[in-house]
């Protein structure tokens, strides 16, 4: 299989995050400017700087993060500032869930989460898909993941 990439939808669902934390890092600013320890510009100033910056990350974020499903595991390609590859080989998984939060639901997207054996929280997400796409891979990760350890293993 080929190197799979987000729906670009998924960059609205990351920029209003953006938006929300921006709004809450520029609280204190907005606190101080009250009580007179800022100039008027400044919780603006903040604002859109947070704002700038999570704009920016949630871009980059979407051109890095990729997945490949091959023969022997699924390959997670992600990371602004660290970048992280995560092999999960298909032995490993015990189940495969799609998921649809609201947020996803009014953009028409839904998440793929991948739970394996081995330690505790060693489950992976995948983000940005179509509510189809996310169910074809869902399937996919299931039938796969039988063949390679035997009906036992979703």
């Amino acid at each position: 299989m080929t190197t799979q990439s987000l729906h670009p939808r998924v960059q609205v669902v990351w920029v209003l995050r953006a938006v929300i934390v921006a709004a809450v890092l520029s609280l204190p600013f907005a606190g101080a400017f009250y009580l007179g320890r800022l100039p008027r510009w400044a919780p603006a100033a903040a604002g859109g700087a947070f704002l700038t910056l999570g704009v920016v990350h949630a871009v980059l974020k979407y051109r890095r993060w990729s997945y490949e499903i091959r023969e022997d595991a699924l390959y997670l390609d992600r990371g602004v500032i660290t970048q992280v590859r995560t092999t999960v080989p298909l032995v490993r998984i015990q189940h495969v869930d799609s998921r649809r939060g609201p947020v996803e639901r009014g953009v028409g997207l839904a998440s793929c989460v991948v739970y394996t054996a081995g330690s505790r929280g060693a489950d992976v997400r995948i983000p940005g898909l179509t509510p189809g796409g996310a169910s074809d891979l869902r399937e996919e990760l299931k039938r796969l993941a039988i063949r390679a350890d035997g009906e036992d293993a979703v």
